[in-house]
This record gives structure tokens, sequence and C-alpha cells, in this order.
């Protein structure tokens, strides 16, 4: 069983110095986007969907996007211009650069990513949201925090986000 409170407290240590304010659920585990759906009951504000990809040359990338968001692989490899293909990168590697399991990515996850490997690809819509809703590190909670601070959060992470805009 892991340690929900260790995995956390350095965000939320993290999150306190930089004075930005969250809300914190507690649920249940939620692993995909139609689970919290189903079961994180009447969270305000825009929940989102984090796809951890990989291209031919290897680069990685953490596109994140609104929940009912779809998009095309290859739409997004033309938008930020990767090289070859994308796919998504195995468990291993995703918990190697961004230091979560699968079902536990977000965009949260670039205070791991201090070889800075992953660049973090977001749409403006997330960003420009009141409330946007992401994974402390964890699939057990949701936190809630201004779009604003989260790009705050990003750039203190070194990881000034790539922003596209997805219709």
């Amino acid at each position: 069983m892991r340690n929900i409170e260790k995995i956390e407290s350095p965000l939320f240590q993290l999150l306190s110095e930089l004075s930005i304010p969250i809300k914190i659920y507690r649920h249940a585990p939620l692993s995909t986007v139609k689970e919290s759906k189903d079961l994180r009951g009447n969270i305000p504000g825009t929940h989102i969907k984090n796809l951890f990809l990989r291209d031919k040359k290897k680069n990685k990338f953490l596109f994140v996007l609104t929940e009912d968001e779809t998009v095309d692989l290859k739409d997004l490899k033309k938008i930020i211009g990767c090289s070859g293909n994308l796919s998504f990168g195995n468990k291993d590697l995703l918990f190697d650069c961004l230091g979560v399991e699968p079902g536990s990515v977000t965009p949260f996850a670039a205070i791991n990513d201090i070889t800075l490997s992953t660049k973090i690809v977001i749409d403006r819509k997330i960003l420009d949201g009141e409330i946007v809703n992401a994974h402390p590190l964890h699939n057990q909670a949701t936190i809630s925090i201004s779009g604003n601070d989260l790009r705050r959060f990003l750039e203190e992470c070194k990881h000034s986000p790539y922003i596209i805009d997805l219709i």
C-alpha cells in the first residue's frame, strides 16, 4: 500500500510556499476519466486527462487536455512538430520521468521531473480556467487550483508549459 501522505507532501509543501490556495477532495482511487466522472461527485471546475507520450527520438511529452477532449495522436504530432509518430510511454518510463503510476498522471508530476526530461503541453482552455482539477501525484484525491496558479506552479518547477489551442 502506498503512503499517500508521503507522496503528496512535497507537492503540498511547494504549493504552500508559493501561497497557492487549493481545495482537496479525498475519494476512492480513480484511474480513468470514466471512473472519475462516475465517482467524483460534483467537484466544480475543469477536469482534465493526461497523456504521457513519446516520439521516435524518445522525446517525452505530457499532454494535458480537458477530460472530454478527443484528439488524434497524429494531430498532436502536427501541433507540436515532433519527430515520427507519438506513442504512449510505458509505466516504467512514466515512473522514471514523472514519478507517478498509471492512473495518477497529472501536471503536478512536474515537481518530480528534476531532469526536465518531459515537455508539458497543455490546452489553453485549462490555464484560462477559473478552477482546474487534477490528482496530487496519486489517484485517491483531487485538488482544485486556478489555471493561473497551475501555470505558476509549472514555471516554478522549470516546466513552462507549451500552450496549444484545441477546438
